[in-house]
């Protein structure tokens, strides 16, 4: 099976209702934020509800602070949905989620 792949731009608000006490005066965006946000972009992308089964491997590599763009990449092959989030060359976070099923691939 080919690999699909797709690449955007994501951007988590100051006002987001996680970051309230979380690092209080100088909040970062927390991991299980952009997690969440990868699986979100991952539906954009394949127009399907994406429901994972586990997440074999991440890594939080450096902090995505508030109002910060950051460069998502994921590849689709079958059941494995790779990520890699990265801002101005700097990895940030990478990782494999496995996904449930057939989803209309």
């Amino acid at each position: 099976m080919n690999a699909a792949t797709y690449t955007t731009s994501v951007r988590i608000a100051a006002n987001h209702p996680s970051l309230p006490g979380h690092f209080p005066g100088q909040p970062v965006v927390p991991g299980v934020v952009l997690l969440d946000c990868v699986l979100a972009e991952a539906e954009r992308w394949l127009q399907r509800s994406v429901s994972p089964s586990s997440l074999p491997n991440v890594k939080f590599t450096a902090p995505l602070l508030p109002e910060q763009d950051a460069e998502l990449q994921l590849k689709l092959e079958g059941h494995d949905l790779r990520f890699s989030l990265s801002r101005d060359g700097t990895s940030l976070a990478q990782g494999l989620f496995r996904i449930v099923g057939d989803q209309g691939a």
